[in-house]
């Protein structure tokens, strides 16, 4: 694609119903306002075959809280614009974080901890409609743990944890069923951007916290599976059950 920075009409179209879709079934999303179609010609190799062809352009007008991701901040870590990044994070935290203090000392550790379990719950809510992102990287993950940026993503038709939407995707990083370890990978380049402006107490609690995101994922994806199966209360057996009916379900 040369980097030409277009999107075609068809991926805008999926864009648009897809974020509806998922605004609909209780996952947080950014929205589509209105799909525009361009005059321009692009040209895309849809299947990466070689056949490449000429399709329609078109923009979609998306709507979210915050375009902010994971990425703003680790790209300004990295140029080593810690007053940028600070004051960056400060609006942040000041916009849509309001149950954190800007005068408490730890509103940055308080900040890590809030995106660990929202993004834990985001990505197990994903798994609990069979949703694959496609392209998870740390640019794609927004701070307020909201699903942005749709591009080859795609839903299960029946159970597979080897599930990839996205064609390029050789090596299946972003396979359906690594989407969880992804997303402690990237909360990991999150504290390693946010590691300069902790001090070393802080930097402590913060990989603490860090190593409790796998315990949140299990508490919310065991929780969102019991309620689909209309299971109360609690038992041992509960979660022996979801494995299983997965299990059964990855060999029909």
């Amino acid at each position: 694609r040369n980097g030409d920075g277009r999107a075609v009409l068809r991926s805008s179209v999926r864009e648009f119903l897809c974020s509806e879709a998922m605004h609909y079934l209780g996952i947080p999303t950014s929205r589509a306002a209105s799909l525009v179609v361009s005059d321009d010609d692009v040209w895309r190799d849809q299947f990466y075959n070689g056949n490449i062809r000429r399709e329609r352009g078109a923009v979609v007008l998306r709507l979210a809280k915050s375009w902010f991701r994971i990425g703003s901040l680790e790209i300004l870590a990295h140029a080593g614009e810690l007053d940028l990044q600070r004051r960056l994070l400060d609006f942040i935290i000041q916009e849509h974080f309001p149950s954190i203090a800007m005068n408490d000392s730890n509103r940055y550790l308080e900040f890590f901890s809030t995106v660990v379990s929202e993004t834990a719950n985001l990505i197990a809510l994903w798994i609990s409609v069979g949703f694959a992102h496609g392209v998870c990287n740390t640019d794609n993950f927004s701070l307020l743990s909201i699903t942005i940026d749709y591009g080859p993503f795609g839903f299960m038709d029946s159970y597979d944890p080897n599930f990839v939407p996205n064609t390029s995707d050789d090596e299946g990083r972003y396979k359906i069923g690594n989407q969880a370890n992804v997303g402690l990978f990237n909360l990991s380049k999150l504290l390693q951007a946010l590691k300069p402006l902790l001090d070393p107490r802080q930097k402590q609690l913060a990989s603490q916290i860090l190593e409790g995101y796998g315990e949140h994922y299990y508490i919310r994806f065991t929780e969102l599976f019991k309620t689909k199966l209309g299971l109360l209360g609690e038992s041992e057996d509960d979660n022996y059950l979801i494995a299983f009916l997965l299990k059964v379900s990855l060999l029909c």
